[in-house]
């Protein structure tokens, strides 16, 4: 795989789309989300990917999953509370048949949220995960996030394990 030079001034989503390239990721789904948009902006208007929105967050899931058992590669990306909905999916399908599916989960629910509902889901979503034993890391730096991006993707392939990226408030 050969590693797309980085550029000065690099903006998160940048750093993020390089690390996709990287590892032939080629396959965005998403939940539309806010934060998100300047990634779901550049990956659609991008021709290198297939990236298209999806109702729920367990249908994306099944769709990148579909990907990986054809040898492709995907991710999903998706805000907190829509994470909330997967711990079944999660568990009965990616982590029992040991499918690399990898999903970008932004943070809601801290630094003074306003929706109870949001902040009750992202006090619960890392031991979700760590329960159900998916590896996850969180971006809160813009040094940082090519590395943990791309080392990620690179783990989840490598061991055939879902992996998810948490992309911090900050």
């Amino acid at each position: 795989m050969m590693a797309v030079t980085q550029a000065k001034d690099e903006a998160w989503h940048e750093a993020v789309i390089r690390a996709f390239k990287d590892n032939e990721v080629r396959i965005v789904v998403y939940v539309p989300d806010n934060v998100l948009r300047p990634l779901i902006d550049a990956v659609t208007t991008d021709d290198y990917f297939t990236a298209f929105a999806t109702t729920r967050e367990e249908e994306a899931i099944g769709i990148v999953c579909g990907a990986a058992m054809a040898g492709g590669r995907g991710i999903v990306l998706m805000q907190t509370s829509g994470f909330a909905t997967l711990a079944n999916v999660l568990a009965r399908s990616v982590v029992a048949a040991q499918i690399p599916a990898l999903m970008m989960v932004t943070e809601r629910g801290t630094l003074g949220e306003f929706q109870i509902g949001q902040a009750i889901v992202c006090r619960t979503m890392r031991p979700v995960l760590e329960s159900l034993g998916i590896e996850h890391h969180t971006m809160t730096r813009l040094d940082e996030a090519h590395f943990i991006v791309d080392r990620t993707i690179r783990q989840a392939f490598k061991t055939q394990a879902p992996a998810a990226l948490i992309l911090s408030p900050l």
